[in-house]
Formats: structure tokens, C-alpha cells, sequence
């Protein structure tokens, strides 16, 4: 009886190597962490605040990205593919610095934007009307906290570990023997 290629078995069909297997843990947490955002804003109906908003533009920005590292990886381009993961890396860290700047604003520990609203463009009409009836989101204030920590302080947490994933999947920890690291 001839025996089957174990390569060609559905189990071992895609292993990724440690870059890859980086860039998708990036890539994937990274969308997490925007339907997380998008289902407090719709679902539980904490509308954003402008600084909200400004620290899903890495995670937008790293999902490709990471996405192209994982396919550089597989395709055996580790310069490419760790070049990739690093700019992936480097937008976490934005995005990181962009929480912890928010949640500093949220804590009083330092002043956040003058024009921090969320008051949309007014309709035309009675302008006074539509200026008492719209409602402004202020980015010093966490409307919403899990042990004491506000959704800007986990942002935080969540871009700084992945952050770190990236940087780890760059250096080639954790890489595969015989694969691309």
C-alpha cells in the first residue's frame, strides 16, 4: 500500500513560519480589536470621540500590511516579509502612543485637543435647535471602564502587545525549523 505525502495532508496544507505566524496574530487581532471598537459605537451605543477615532487609523493601516507579511512569508521572501511585520510593528506602536496620550487626557494628567467633539455638521434649519440638540462626545471623559481601565487604556495594552508580537516575529523568535523565520 503506498503511503500518502505527509505534505500533502490537510493538517500540514499551511504552517505558517514565525514571521508569518506573527503577522497573522497581528492581522487578525488587529480586526478584532476594530469590531470590538465598532461594536461598543454600535451595538452598545458609545458613540467616539475624535481621539476614539484617531486610534483605529494603525489598526486600518496594519491589517494589509500584516496580511502582506503573512503572503511574503509563505512565499519564502523573509526580507520582505520581516520589513512588513516591522512597519506593522511600528503602527502598533502608534497606535499605542495614540491610547496612551488619550487615556492620560481621560485621567486629567495632561489637556487633550480644544476641539475634542463629536457633534456632527448641522443640518440646516434652526441652527439653534440643532446646536442644543446635538450631543457633544468630550475626549476627557472614559465613558465606559473595565477595572478601572477606560477603552483608550486597553487600546493601549492590545496595540503595545501586539506591538511586541510583531518585533518578536521580525527577530525570528519562535520560527519554525526548516521554514522561513
Amino acid at each position: 500500500m503506498p503511503h500518502a505525502n505527509p505534505a500533502a495532508t490537510p493538517a500540514s496544507a499551511f504552517r505558517p513560519s514565525g514571521t508569518a505566524l506573527a503577522a497573522l496574530i497581528v492581522a487578525l487581532a488587529s480586526a478584532a480589536t476594530l469590531a470590538g471598537a465598532w461594536f461598543f459605537q454600535l451595538v452598545i451605543g458609545l458613540a467616539p470621540c475624535p481621539l476614539c477615532l484617531e486610534q483605529r487609523i494603525p489598526y486600518y493601516v496594519a491589517i494589509p500590511v500584516a496580511l502582506m507579511a503573512a503572503v511574503a512569508a509563505d512565499q519564502r521572501r523573509p526580507t520582505l516579509a520581516r520589513l512588513l511585520l516591522g512597519a506593522a510593528g511600528v503602527l502598533m506602536l502608534a497606535a499605542a502612543g495614540l491610547a496612551i496620550y488619550h487615556a492620560g487626557v481621560e485621567w486629567h494628567w495632561w489637556q487633550g485637543p480644544t476641539a475634542c467633539s463629536g457633534a456632527g455638521p448641522v443640518q440646516g434649519g434652526n441652527l439653534l435647535t440643532d446646536l442644543n440638540a446635538a450631543r457633544v462626545v468630550r475626549c476627557d471623559e472614559a465613558p465606559w471602564r473595565l477595572f478601572g481601565i477606560s477603552l483608550a487604556g486597553w487600546n493601549a495594552l492590545i496595540a503595545a502587545t501586539l506591538a511586541v508580537v510583531a518585533f518578536a516575529g521580525v527577530a525570528g523568535r519562535g520560527a519554525r525549523r526548516g521554514g522561513v523565520q
